[in-house]
């Protein structure tokens, strides 16, 4: 999320110094496809406009934020019921649980994933966009991934790094091929019910990695899922509900997506 609080006083007009475009006001018809992840109150999740699932709906499923201040549709009080936020050295992730059909994922639904490439290259959604401030400021993800359930959710956003090191691998962290796994399997974390927290995490083995092999789905034996990295530094909040920034408390973003990295 961009702000442009300075402004330029000229006669009677205050004009921003930086070049910036408003933010959309909270709109429950939004068709947004641009998430955030910013911390444990502050993230957004894919879902659909109408009551169908995910299967159904991935292609042209729309944002859900925590707050309005992203021009996008708002969770409804009551939707999330255990909010796990952590950053890695590789990541950042968001897990946890509640009531999905509050936001158009049909009950009984056992879910399904979203992510930048989907079967045709277009993304599901189609135009799916990640962003946050993790790293810094207004920073894109173009690796990420986000199972929802009517009942579950996890999304990873991972760091691309310009300059790679050896382990460093966006597209490896936030594989993409797993997609009947679920949250459990492709990001263990902590999912409880009824904590709000923020933590400091390792970033964990990749899904699928095993080792110096990669296992593919429907190839069986199964693997168990990895054990859940270690974290540090959690602090609670008593909850995570929707909240509306005060209208004149005005949100910017930037004019152009951060452009693709060249490999």
């Amino acid at each position: 999320m961009f702000k442009c609080a300075a402004l330029l006083a000229l006669g009677s007009f205050l004009l921003p110094i930086a070049s910036c475009t408003p933010a959309k006001k909270d709109a429950s018809s939004s068709d947004s496809r641009t998430v955030w992840i910013n911390s444990v109150d502050d993230f957004c999740l894919y879902a659909p406009t109408s009551p169908t699932t995910i299967g159904e709906a991935e292609a042209e499923v729309v944002a859900y934020c925590t707050t309005s201040s992203h021009g996008t549709r708002v969770m409804p009080a009551g939707t999330l019921q255990g909010v796990h936020f952590v950053k890695t050295p590789d990541y950042v992730q968001v897990t946890g649980v509640g009531d999905f059909t509050k936001i158009n994922i049909k009950a009984g639904d056992s879910g399904g994933e979203l992510d930048p490439h989907g079967a045709t290259g277009a993304g599901n959604p189609v135009g799916g966009e990640v962003f946050g401030n993790s790293f810094s400021q207004g920073q894109q993800y173009y690796e990420w991934t986000n199972f929802m359930s009517d009942s579950q959710f996890c999304i990873r956003a991972c760091q691309f790094f310009l300059f790679l090191k050896v382990g460093d691998n966006a597209a490896t962290n936030c594989q993409h091929i797993y997609d009947v796994m679920g949250c459990a399997w492709n990001m263990p974390a902590n999912y409880d019910t009824g904590t709000f927290e923020s933590c400091d995490g390792d970033s964990g083995e990749p899904m699928g990695v095993y080792g110096g092999s990669t296992w593919y789905q429907g190839v069986n034996p199964t693997p168990s899922a990895h054990p859940a990295p270690s974290s540090s530094n959690c602090k609670t909040v008593p909850t995570v509900s929707s909240k509306s920034k005060r209208e004149e408390s005005v949100a910017f973003y930037p004019l152009e997506p951060t452009p693709a990295p060249k490999v």
